[in-house]
């Protein structure tokens, strides 16, 4: 009797014995919380996590954010706290690099490699998920950038699109004439816009080498490019860089017939029920440059990640596999009217699906988006110094000089 007492009371010590005589094992979790910056994306995601619910026995419900330092803040918060979420989304380049650096992420190298050999990834997109030999988070989308047009102002001034830069302009001054605002621009967030456009489009090796260090803002190929990009909003080409309105509602309305943006802006379109070559189309910008050898064309791929130290990091590498799949892909892509980082997805949008296609065969010069080509102190002085210059263009040369200064105190303890 007192050994079996003494036998129940070592087991009750080492923390419970099953019937079976073993610890019973904690169950994982069966939904995850996906914290994101795409707060206008929730229903999608929502729809997701009924999709891998079903296919996966994972449910995913998305917190989303809408304002851009909140959201980074909390998930730069998460690391020194313990609220922590299973999946989260970031940005490539710098900012990824950074967070990695601090040993934050989960390594997804096995998953790249099982995508990639199925035929789910592409081996292209592999360089801009990997920081030292290894990858982190997988692609949440990948879009590239062109200008979305309202077609019904088009079709109105017998208007096509651009095979040139200059007939990209005189279609501007027809607009204009006719008391239409040819583009949309901003002074906010998305203000690098139109400065990685008439950069990759005039001189991409140039822009390429601001990005890593090589090149000075103040270079006279820069100047030159802020200069057109001065004449374009003297000219009165540009809607008010400080107007708070959705530029999807301005495209909706006619108020202004272009918007310059990646391919995830169709999402905008389709909530709004425009169709696609009814409504609006889409064309590849033409370079400044008519002599360079293909098109720039702007691309960008946002990752989906998990934490090194997840709140369950089995249930998240799962379900981050799941997410590049063919199924969950297919979902993703038709339910946004977007297109997908999955190679073996059809593109309905065929527009999008078009330059998907040509941008996968080589066609177009792909240039890595500003926001994540460029190193975050730079990025933070370059937001600011063109969100100056769209209001005050004759703050040119001033703006340069002082994204300037931001890349010497970088480069000077960074090594490209």
């Amino acid at each position: 009797m007192i050994r079996s007492l003494a036998a129940i009371v070592a087991c009750l010590v080492l923390a419970g014995c099953s019937s079976a005589g073993t610890a019973p094992k904690q169950a994982g979790k069966t939904e995850l919380k996906l914290y994101n910056d795409k707060g206008a994306w929730s229903k999608y995601f929502e729809q997701m996590g009924t999709l891998s619910k079903q296919q996966i026995g994972l449910n995913m419900k998305p917190v989303g954010y809408t304002d851009e330092p909140t959201y980074q803040a909390f998930i730069k918060a998460s690391f020194r706290t313990n609220v922590k979420p299973d999946l989260f989304t970031w940005t490539t380049g710098g900012q990824l690099q950074e967070i990695v650096k601090q040993k934050q992420v989960a390594d997804t190298s096995a998953v790249w490699q099982e995508a990639i050999k199925a035929g789910d990834l592409s081996p292209d997109l592999q360089p801009y998920y990997t920081i030292d030999g290894k990858q982190y988070c997988v692609p949440l989308n990948v879009a590239y950038w062109g200008m979305f047009y309202n077609k019904k102002v088009f079709d109105k001034y017998g208007l096509q699109p651009p095979a040139t830069w200059d007939d990209l302009v005189k279609i501007a001054d027809t607009l204009k004439k006719n008391k239409v605002t040819p583009f949309y621009h901003t002074s906010v967030l998305f203000s690098f816009v139109w400065f990685e456009q008439l950069m990759a489009g005039t001189d991409p090796d140039l822009y390429d080498k601001l990005s890593t260090g090589k090149a000075k803002y103040t270079d006279p190929g820069v100047v030159a490019v802020m200069q057109k990009w001065k004449q374009l909003i003297d000219a009165g080409y540009f809607v008010n860089p400080g107007d708070k309105t959705d530029p999807a509602d301005l495209l909706k309305s006619g108020k202004t017939a272009m918007v310059s943006s990646g391919t995830w802006f169709n999402t905008s379109m389709t909530q709004r029920d425009l169709k696609a070559g009814t409504d609006y189309g889409f064309f590849v910008i033409p370079n400044v440059n008519p002599a360079l050898p293909k098109p720039s064309i702007i691309f960008e791929s946002g990752p989906l990640c998990s934490l090194a130290k997840a709140p369950d990091p089995e249930a998240s590498a799962k379900y981050l596999k799941w997410w590049t799949t063919a199924p969950a892909q297919e979902k993703w892509s038709s339910s946004r009217g977007d297109v997908s980082a999955n190679p073996k997805v059809e593109i309905k949008d065929e527009a999008l699906g078009q330059v998907t296609k040509d941008a996968g065969g080589g066609k177009y010069r792909l240039v890595n988006r500003y926001f994540e080509a460029t190193p975050p102190p730079v990025l933070t002085a370059a937001l600011d110094g063109f969100g100056r210059f769209v209001g005050e263009p004759d703050s040119l040369q001033q703006v340069l000089e002082t994204i300037q200064k931001a890349a010497d105190d970088y480069w000077s303890t960074h090594s490209s």
